[in-house]
C-alpha cells in the first residue's frame, strides 16, 4: 500500500509514478517534463488510457523557412534575404562528427529507445523530486524536434512562440503523442537530419549548415571534431554559450561535449583530450541579410523585386499568401539586372552627385522590346542613417517610391507630339509660338466638360527672343513651351490622355494624369522607371512592353526543387511605326543640336529629351538607343531645393538644366552599359526644318541654358505641384514629396 504524506494523498513522486504507469499502458510515457515536485500534483489530469488515445493530434511538418538568394541576369548574387537564415541539407552533407556530437550531448540513448526514454524519464523525475526544482530534463531528440516544429510554425509571432514553448501538461502530452507518430513515420536517421536542420544555433543561424557557415565559414560536411562539439553545445543555450561574445564559456561547453562523446564511445579519450586543447578556431561570417547588403548599389532594385513578389497575384491570390511564400524562402530568384549596366549606373552617379549633396539623383535603364529592367540606382545609398534613404526614387509609391513621383518638365513633350502625329498632324506642323501667351481656352477633354482657363493662367518661353513661328522639329530641339501648349489646344486633351494610357504613364501614386494643358510641360509627378519604359516604346518602334525585374524563380522545399511561375512582360502597340520613327528623328535632333547636346553619345544612334521644372526643383534627361532606354532624375525628394547657385558632385552650377546635370549622368551610364554591345540604327524619317535661319542671332550667348524659366516666382498653383497649399513636404522629408494632383499652372520649364 503506498505511503501517504501528511495531510493525505500520494507524495509528488508517487503521483508521477502513477501517471507514468498509465502512460506506459497507453504505449508511451511522458518524457521531458522538467517540472518541480510541487507541479507533479497535477500529472493525473489526463491519467487514463482512453483520454490519451483520444487526443486528436497529427504532426504536419511545415516547410522549413530558408534563405532566399537574389541573382543578377548572369547568375551573380545580388543579396540574400531571409526571415530565418537556413539552408536545408541532407544527412550525407553533415559531418559524422556533428551527428555524433549532437546525439551524445542531447540524447545519448537516441538509437536505443523509442519516442521517449524511460530510463531518462525515471532519472529526471527522481532527481527533480529530490531537489524540489528543475535540475534535469529528459526530452529525447524526437521530442525536441516536435517542439521545434511548433516553434517554426509560430514564426515571429511572440504569442504563438510562447504557446509553443509553454511548460504545461497539455502541451507535453500532445508533444509525446506526436513524438510517437514521428518515430513510426520517419525513423531515426530522418529525425536526426530534420533536427539538425530545424534547430537554432544562435547568431541568426537556423540549422547546422547556416551555423557552420556563420561560425567557421565552411560547409557542415567539413566540420571537424572540435568544431562539431562547439556547435552541438550551443543548442542548449545559444546565447549563454555564444563563442562570438563569450569565448571562455563556449570553450568550457565545447569540452563538456567532447568529454561526453568520449564517455559514450564516439571518440577515444585521447582524441577528446587533444581536441580540448585546440583553440575555438572561429572564422565568423557576419550575417548578410536583406537588400541593404546588395552589391553594386543594387539595394533599391533588390527591394523592388521584393515588392513585386509581395504584390503580384501570380505568387498568391492574397497578400497573406504571398507573404507566407516570401517568408518561407528557399527561393532562388534570377533577375533581369545586368551587372555591367548596374556598375556603370552606380559609377556615373558617384562621379556626378555626392551622397551628401542637398539633392539626389536616380537612374533606371530598361531594354526596349522586352521590358527588362537592366539597372536601377541612386546617389543616396539605401539605409537609415544620414544621407541615406529607404525610398526608391526610381519607382512608384506602391513599390517603395515617392508618394507622387517627380514633375518631369519638358520630357513630357514627346508624348504630346506622338499623340498629335497619331491624329494625323504632320511632323512639319507650324504654330505661331509667341514668347508668352494665356493658356488657350476652352480645351476639349475626354468628357463633355472642357478645360477652361478661368484664372488667366499664362505660359512663356525661356527668352523673350524666342518667338515663332516654329515647326515641330525646331520646337522640340529648343523645347519651346508655347508651341506644345498650342499643339495640345489644337488636338485636345483626350488624344494625349489616350497616348499616355497606351504608354502606361501614370502618376507616382498610380492615378491617371489629370486632363489639364499644363501636362504638356510636365507638371505632374512621374517615376523614372515609368519614363524609361515609355521612351523605350519609341526605341522599339511603337511597341510598349511593361517593365519586368524577374526572369525565373525556383523554390527549395526540403530537398526538392520546384519552379514558380513569374510575371511576364506584356507588349502592345502604342503607336504606329511611322509615329515612333518620327519621334526618334525629332529627339535625335535634341541630342545632335538641341538642348541635350551634353548627353549625346558619339558611337551610336541615340535620342532623348531634357526637362527642368519650375524653380529648378527637378531636372531630367530621358533618352535611348535602339537597344536601351534610360531616365535620370535630379532633385530634392522633398521638393524644397531650388537648384540655383548650387554645388552638385563638387561642381558649381549657377542654374541646373536637364542637359547639364542629368544629361552627363545619362551619357556616362549608357556608355558603360552599352560598351561592347551592338549599335543598331534608328529608322529615321525626313522632317524638313523649315526656315531655321531666321533670327539665328537670338540664341547667341545662351551657353548651356537649355531650359526655360517661366518667371513664376514661388509659383502658387504653377506647375500643378500643389493643390491648395505649398505642399513642399516640410519636415516629413521623403514620405511626403510635396506634390499634389492637378493644378493648371505652367509646371515645366523648357528642356
Amino acid at each position: 500500500m503506498p505511503k501517504k504524506r501528511s495531510g493525505g494523498g500520494l507524495s509528488p513522486t508517487q503521483q508521477a509514478a502513477k501517471f507514468l504507469g498509465v502512460s506506459v499502458l497507453a504505449g508511451a510515457v511522458l518524457a521531458g517534463i522538467a517540472l518541480p515536485a510541487v507541479g507533479a500534483l497535477g500529472l493525473a489530469a489526463k491519467g487514463s488510457v482512453e483520454s490519451f488515445d483520444e487526443l486528436p493530434v497529427s504532426l504536419k511538418t511545415p516547410p522549413l523557412s530558408q534563405r532566399t538568394t537574389i541573382l543578377d541576369a548572369e547568375g551573380g548574387t545580388i543579396a540574400t534575404v531571409y526571415s530565418r537564415d537556413r539552408t536545408v541539407v541532407g544527412l550525407k552533407d553533415i559531418s559524422p562528427y556533428m551527428q555524433k556530437a549532437i546525439v551524445a550531448i542531447e540524447d545519448s540513448r537516441f538509437y536505443q529507445h523509442g519516442a521517449v526514454d524511460l530510463k531518462g524519464v525515471l532519472r529526471a523525475l527522481n532527481k527533480n523530486a529530490r531537489s524540489g526544482g528543475v535540475s534535469e530534463g529528459a526530452s529525447t531528440l524526437t521530442q525536441q524536434y516536435v517542439k521545434n516544429v511548433f516553434v517554426e510554425e509560430a514564426g515571429d509571432d511572440p504569442t504563438k512562440v510562447a504557446q509553443a514553448t509553454q511548460q504545461t501538461i497539455g502541451r507535453k502530452i500532445r508533444e509525446l503523442k506526436l513524438a510517437i507518430q514521428v518515430e513510426e513515420e520517419l525513423g531515426k536517421k530522418k529525425i536526426l537530419e530534420n533536427y539538425l536542420n530545424i534547430t537554432f544555433f544562435g547568431q541568426q543561424a537556423y540549422g547546422v549548415e547556416a551555423a557552420s557557415q556563420r561560425y567557421f565559414s565552411k560547409h557542415a560536411k567539413d566540420l571537424n571534431l572540435q568544431e562539431s562539439a562547439l556547435l552541438a553545445g550551443l543548442v542548449q543555450s545559444p546565447s549563454r554559450y555564444d563563442p562570438v561574445n563569450d569565448e571562455a564559456e563556449a570553450t568550457k561547453r565545447r569540452n563538456i561535449v567532447l568529454q561526453r562523446m568520449a564517455d559514450v564511445g564516439d571518440v577515444s579519450q585521447a582524441d577528446a583530450d587533444e581536441a580540448k586543447e585546440e583553440p575555438l578556431g572561429l572564422k565568423v561570417s557576419r550575417p548578410k541579410n536583406g537588400c541593404i547588403t546588395a552589391v553594386e548599389g543594387a539595394s533599391f532594385f533588390c527591394k523592388y523585386v521584393e515588392k513585386v513578389f509581395l504584390r503580384d497575384p501570380v505568387f498568391g491570390k492574397t497578400k497573406e499568401e504571398r507573404a507566407k511564400v516570401w517568408n518561407q524562402g528557399g527561393l532562388t530568384i534570377r533577375t533581369t539586372l545586368d551587372p555591367k549596366a548596374q556598375k556603370s549606373v552606380q559609377a556615373s552617379l558617384k562621379d556626378h552627385v555626392n551622397k551628401s549633396d542637398s539633392v539626389a539623383a536616380a537612374t533606371t535603364l530598361v531594354e526596349p522590346g522586352t521590358g527588362r529592367i537592366v539597372a536601377m540606382g541612386q546617389s543616396k545609398p539605401y539605409g537609415y542613417g544620414k544621407n541615406e534613404t529607404e525610398y526608391n526614387y526610381s519607382v512608384d509609391a506602391a513599390y517603395g517610391g515617392s508618394n507622387y513621383g517627380f514633375p518631369t518638365g519638358s520630357t513630357f513633350k514627346p508624348f504630346v507630339a506622338a499623340a498629335a502625329l497619331e491624329q494625323g498632324v504632320p511632323a512639319t506642323k507650324e504654330y505661331s509660338s509667341p514668347y508668352d501667351m494665356a493658356y488657350p481656352s476652352p480645351v476639349q477633354t475626354c468628357d463633355s466638360s472642357p478645360w477652361v482657363n478661368t484664372s488667366g493662367e499664362k505660359v512663356e518661353n525661356e527668352n523673350e527672343s524666342e518667338v515663332g513661328p516654329y515647326r515641330m522639329k525646331e520646337a522640340m530641339e529648343k523645347s519651346v513651351n508655347t508651341y506644345f501648349v498650342q499643339m495640345i489646344s489644337d488636338i485636345g486633351l483626350c488624344p494625349v490622355a489616350g497616348m499616355t494610357d497606351k504608354l502606361h504613364v501614370r502618376q507616382g501614386n498610380g492615378d491617371k494624369l489629370p486632363q489639364t494643358p499644363s501636362i504638356a510641360l510636365g507638371s505632374i509627378g512621374i517615376s523614372p522607371l515609368t519614363m524609361a519604359s515609355a521612351y523605350a516604346t519609341f526605341a522599339s518602334r511603337g511597341m510598349y512592353c511593361s517593365p519586368v525585374a524577374i526572369e525565373s524563380i525556383t523554390q527549395k522545399v526540403g530537398s526538392k526543387q520546384k519552379s514558380l511561375e513569374v510575371p511576364k512582360s506584356t507588349c502592345s502597340r502604342a503607336m504606329s511605326e511611322k509615329t515612333a520613327d518620327s519621334i526618334n528623328t525629332l529627339l535625335q535632333g535634341v541630342v545632335d543640336s538641341g538642348t541635350g547636346q551634353q548627353a549625346g553619345l558619339s558611337d551610336r544612334d541615340n535620342a532623348g529629351k531634357t526637362g527642368t521644372t519650375d524653380e529648378r526643383k527637378n531636372a531630367w534627361f530621358v533618352g535611348y538607343t535602339p537597344n536601351m532606354s534610360g531616365a535620370v532624375w535630379v532633385g530634392s525628394a522633398t521638393q524644397q531645393v531650388k537648384m540655383k547657385n548650387i554645388t552638385i558632385g563638387g561642381r558649381y552650377h549657377s542654374l541646373v538644366f536637364g542637359g547639364a546635370v542629368p544629361g552627363p549622368i545619362w551619357k556616362d551610364a549608357m556608355s558603360g552599359a552599352l560598351a561592347g554591345k551592338d549599335a543598331p540604327s534608328f529608322n529615321l524619317v525626313d522632317i524638313p526644318d523649315g526656315d531655321k535661319d531666321k533670327d539665328k542671332d537670338r540664341d547667341k550667348g545662351r551657353g548651356d541654358e537649355d531650359d526655360d524659366s517661366n518667371g513664376d516666382g514661388d509659383g502658387g498653383l504653377i506647375g500643378g505641384l500643389i493643390d491648395g497649399g505649398t505642399g513642399n513636404g516640410g519636415a516629413f522629408g521623403d514620405l511626403f514629396q510635396g506634390q499634389g494632383n492637378g493644378g493648371n499652372g505652367n509646371g515645366g520649364r523648357r528642356g
